[in-house]
């Protein structure tokens, strides 16, 4: 797995049963809060939904007071007043192939390795219905569509949108299962760079956690102590900038957003992490960072089908290195 999500699981190729919606009855406080507008409350009470989809539920009608009716984003709250907040699941699509440019380190009839810019979503999702690394499998492996999941085909393990670096795809049922396999019993040896703030003051350490749901903040993930799955990172400090420190992880297990967790949970956390880091310290960096510095560097394993063991690397992009040859250090030995 990667540091991002867990391995992908599927059964047969069908189309899931249908989600029901997301309700939720929210009541207005009896005092001090007449007259506030109503997006910014809903802003407040639904930390797990962006602005932008707080206002085009509105727009949708997927708000509404207890009688039904639809209420607007400009609406002034009324002391007492009750609300509901319906929040549709979903809706699958099926991925189109789409000419994206892939940046591949090894394919043969099995799988490929590429190398994953910053900023590529892997596969569709609320807000990203096109334009994923998915398409551009589609596009770039003529037969790929089906292997693995109708809306996920090919993908055995994902990187989060902003991270970069080398991942794997299946090209065919047989390397599918194999890498699923792989995943599960710990045959992929994953390692990571990350520019993180702060100076640890060990070389190396191992984390181990329980990692679940953060029990406010329903969009993030935390350190928890029960209730949780299992996470294992292992890092060492690669170099040290004063107040900042490059770092190399190797992950055990592949929890969402572990790395991340684990570095803000040693009080190290990843420069341009929005949801783990220090956005204010961030500020002070020029330039400011647009994602945060994680990057996966290094895949090693068996080939899927065969068994011949296969290793690959690749470096950090332009905005990571420039952090190292312009920002932090002058240093251009990761080249």
């Amino acid at each position: 797995m990667n540091e991002d999500a867990d391995n992908l699981d599927r059964g047969d190729d069908e189309r899931p049963e249908p989600e029901v919606p997301d309700t939720r009855t929210l009541s207005v406080p009896p005092e001090g809060t007449d007259g506030i507008r109503l997006d910014l409350w809903l802003v407040q009470r639904l930390p797990d939904l962006s602005r932008s989809r707080i206002q085009a539920l509105l727009r949708e009608g997927h708000i509404y007071a207890t009688d039904g009716t639809p209420l607007r984003s400009c609406e002034r709250l009324k002391a007492a007043a009750e609300l509901v907040v319906s929040i549709p699941p979903p809706v699958p699509v099926e991925p189109h192939p789409e000419e994206i440019p892939l940046d591949i380190l090894y394919e043969d009839a099995d799988c490929l390795v590429l190398n994953k810019p910053a900023g590529l979503v892997v596969h569709s999702g609320p807000g990203h219905p096109d334009g994923t690394l998915v398409n551009a499998l589609l596009f770039h492996c003529k037969d790929l569509a089906g292997i693995g999941g109708f809306e996920r085909p090919g993908i055995v393990h994902r990187l989060d949108k902003d991270t970069s670096g080398v991942m794997v795809a299946a090209k065919t049922d047989a390397a599918f299962r194999g890498f699923s396999l792989l995943f599960q019993n710990g045959g992929m040896h994953k390692e990571y760079l990350c520019l993180v703030h702060g100076a640890p003051e060990k070389e190396s350490g191992r984390i181990e956690t329980l990692i679940g749901r953060h029990p406010v903040l329903r969009q993030q993930w935390a350190v928890v102590d029960r209730n949780g799955r299992r996470a294992v990172s292992n890092w060492k400090v690669e170099r040290r900038f004063g107040r900042y420190t490059l770092m190399r992880v190797h992950i055990e297990t592949g929890r969402t957003h572990q790395i991340r967790i684990h570095m803000n949970h040693i009080g190290c956390p990843v420069l341009g992490d929005v949801l783990y880091g220090r956005s204010s310290a961030d500020a002070a960096l020029d330039p400011v960072p647009q994602r945060q510095m994680l990057h996966s560097t290094s895949l090693s394993f068996p080939h899927p089908v065969t068994g011949e063991p296969l290793s690959f690397t690749a470096p950090p992009p332009a905005d990571f290195q420039g952090y190292l040859l312009g920002g932090l250090v002058r240093d251009s030995s990761l080249d």
